[in-house]
């Protein structure tokens, strides 16, 4: 067993506890009890004690839309790369990138992203990947990764004509193999979906194949309407909006996730909403990339699910609340709006997004629930509770305050020291094969 304590403990669930000097015991990959620090340990006298040392106790953070693809984009420069708009920006740095990524490099991307998830207290991801270098077996190479340090991975592989139709084929069925290998796994920690890049690079016959291809037991992973050129797209090729096209071809549904969304309607929004399709935001990439500010605080008000990503952006979910709460009041005029509606997007949605794939309950810390457990090196000049949290983590937290991390009940990282993996050696060979990557793009 496992007993952390000593430190400020919410628990983030519905009834919302909060402990001065709290503590979660742990069973295994559960929680077992919460409660006063003093208690617990009296109790459970031969658990491994951690020392929250003062700091905050909370559940570990999900994100619902990475990008492990793009980790070795960081300081490069690609020569001729000069973007004029969206679609340059696309082709220009990321699907270069993509078309040139090996396993290897697919395999230390993941590396890189899971080391990092874990010192920013992220137990739970959900990527969307893309390697049209080498497609077959990289899902499989990312889950590997996942379970080596410990992360609970939701991964689908990009599907995409860009690059022609055998190799939108070879995606659909990277996608079909891993699901049904996720399927069977009965860990609660790999899950799988039919990914695709956004619909302005898929035809009807690449639709239909992937339908044909994905179980039915989950759902598809898909950019939407991230940038006007997709809507543009969509009404001038099939004389529809793209949220109908998706109608059209059964691709929505309360196991389909929609990244972006920024240029959609009411009329869409009706759609998503009633077919119970998820959503996912990505402030700090639509900002990035001039793309716009999508009606996020319209689809929360719609009480459609709508969650938190990074976009591969960052792997600190508490730098996307920030920045999605100034830009939704920048983007209304409204210094109201989104004090309320992103902190339920990135603790009570993306938990909600993540258990319809995961069984265990997740993002909370109560009985029952996975082992997901941070510590944060956070000690306010002011009262902290439950019900002023969010403004501590807004105002006064980043991710790497976080200095233990503990996923499904394994202690990922201790006093910021990460014990899933050589950590030196890991960043040494990525350097490596980041190199390479560079090398192959550039010359």
């Amino acid at each position: 067993m496992i007993l952390v304590g000593n430190g400020k403990l919410v628990t983030r669930d519905d009834a919302n506890l909060y402990f001065e000097n709290g503590a979660v015991a742990i069973d295994g990959s559960k929680i077992v009890e919460v409660g006063e620090a003093s208690l617990l340990k009296e109790k459970y006298k031969a658990a491994e004690w951690i020392d929250a040392k003062g700091g905050v106790i909370m559940p570990a953070f999900i994100n619902t839309h990475e990008h492990i693809y793009s980790a070795m984009a960081r300081g490069f420069s690609i020569k001729g790369y000069n973007p004029n708009g969206f679609l340059d920006i696309l082709d220009g740095q990321w699907w270069t990138i993509d078309r040139h990524l090996t396993l290897e490099q697919t395999k230390y991307s993941a590396i890189d992203t899971f080391i990092s998830s874990i010192r920013n207290g992220v137990t739970t991801v959900f990527d969307h990947h893309a390697s049209f270098g080498h497609i077959t077996d990289s899902l499989f190479t990312i889950a590997d990764v996942a379970k080596d340090l410990g992360i609970r991975a939701c991964l689908c592989y990009e599907v995409s004509d860009r690059d022609g139709m055998d190799k939108a084929r070879e995606a659909v069925m990277e996608n079909a193999n891993f699901i049904k290998y996720a399927l069977k796994d009965d860990t609660d920690m790999i899950a799988g979906m039919m990914g695709m890049h956004a619909q302005f690079t898929i035809s009807d016959e690449t639709m239909e194949f992937a339908a044909a291809n994905k179980p039915s037991e989950v759902g598809y992973h898909i950019h939407v309407a991230e940038g006007i050129e997709d809507l543009h797209d969509c009404l001038h090729k099939y004389g529809k909006r793209i949220v109908d096209r998706l109608m059209d071809n059964d691709i929505l549904g309360e196991k389909t996730l929609l990244g972006h969304c920024i240029y959609i309607n009411s009329h869409e929004m009706d759609l998503i909403k009633d077919t119970n399709t998820m959503v996912v935001h990505n402030p700090e990439s639509n900002m990035g990339n001039a793309c716009g500010c999508p009606p996020t605080m319209e689809l929360v008000h719609r009480g459609i699910l709508t969650g938190l990503g990074t976009d591969g952006y960052t792997h600190d979910m508490t730098e996307s609340y920030k920045v999605a709460n100034v830009l939704h009041k920048h983007n209304l005029c409204d210094a109201n709006a989104a004090w309320g509606e992103v902190p339920q997007m990135l603790f009570e949605n993306n938990a909600k997004i993540a258990n319809r794939y995961f069984d265990a309950p997740l993002g909370v810390l109560k009985p029952g629930a996975a082992a997901d457990v941070i510590v944060l090196d956070y000690n306010p000049p002011t009262r902290l509770g439950a019900d002023n949290i969010n403004g501590h983590i807004l105002f006064g937290m980043t991710g790497r305050d976080v200095v233990t991390t503990i996923g499904n009940g394994k202690v990922l990282m201790k006093d910021r020291e990460v014990k899933v993996i050589d950590v030196e050696q890991a960043m040494a060979k990525t350097r490596e094969e980041s190199a390479k990557l560079w090398k192959s793009i550039n010359g």
